[in-house]
């Protein structure tokens, strides 16, 4: 079937190829002409005409041609209802509703920049929501980091987690991983004390109890949260972060979990305490 839209076409229509190749028509045929030939040359071709005021295949309210797309054909993929949010972002200027939005519409603006052939631009296009698709269905949880602080924790732990003394003296393994932790409190903390217990074959039980002993006689969660709280407070009195901004640089969930958290330790709500921090 043949599918006809506007030239030059930069995120929803090569979003929409894309989309109605991979999963509505694989033999379709896309073809861009300029904007006013768009309806003519449909009815001339006998091709769908997409994205575009007046025809079916087109935005609707806040949703763009891509959204209409999943609805009407009854594209029933949760990697797809993602990867629809952060084209529309890309598409309607509205970066704030998907964080990926502002990166697509960059590599689509350099990609279109860059390649004057519409049809060139296409393949290129494709290649590029395949990839985003694999990681909207395989990957979201993936991190480029892999969570280094945790191999770190592994690593001394090994070292010295089986040196074992009759004294009270912090064993060094402690003194090595309190100062791990506290050079690594900047980054998105989550670390996962059974991973680490698991992965040295040592029962939870052991490691959680000796960690207590030598760590403000807390577990190993509630000083990981005890770190995240003063770093909390500390972005509240020197930076413009926003709450939400602050509690995922602390490694919380969300702001009400985050709030729920630093009320418990201080008493006060992050809000109330930014309002009262001398600094401001």
């Amino acid at each position: 079937m043949r599918w006809i839209t506007r030239e030059h076409p930069k995120i929803d229509r090569i979003a929409c190829p894309w989309l109605i190749r991979r999963f509505v028509d694989k033999d379709a045929e896309i073809i861009y002409v300029p904007f006013d030939e768009v309806v003519p040359k449909s009815k001339e071709w006998n091709a769908i005409p997409f994205d575009l005021p007046g025809v079916e295949y087109s935005h609707y309210g806040d949703e763009c041609t891509f959204d209409y797309i999943i609805k009407k054909h009854k594209l029933n993929d949760a990697a797809l209802n993602v990867l629809a949010v952060i084209v529309r972002g890309a598409d309607t200027d509205r970066h704030d509703i998907a964080s990926q939005a502002a990166g697509l519409w960059a590599i689509s603006a350099g990609l279109a920049y860059n390649t004057k052939d519409d049809h060139e631009l296409l393949e290129k296009g494709m290649m590029l929501y395949d990839a985003l698709y694999s990681w909207a269905k395989y990957l979201q949880n993936e991190k480029h980091t892999q969570n280094p602080i945790e191999n770190l924790l592994l690593d001394v732990y090994k070292k010295f987690l089986k040196k074992k003394s009759g004294s009270r003296k912090i064993p060094a393994w402690a003194q090595e991983l309190k100062e791990i932790i506290q050079d690594q409190i900047d980054t998105n903390l989550s670390l996962s004390l059974r991973e680490v217990s698991q992965s040295l074959n040592v029962h939870p039980s052991y490691l959680s109890r000796e960690f207590s002993k030598y760590f403000d006689d807390l577990s190993f969660g509630d000083y990981i949260r005890k770190l995240r709280i003063e770093k909390a407070m500390q972005l509240l009195d020197e930076s413009s972060h926003t709450l939400s901004e602050i509690a995922y640089l602390t490694g919380f969930s969300d702001q009400s979990h985050f709030n729920r958290i630093f009320k418990k330790h201080t008493g006060i709500n992050p809000k109330d305490y930014r309002k009262k921090s001398p600094k401001k």
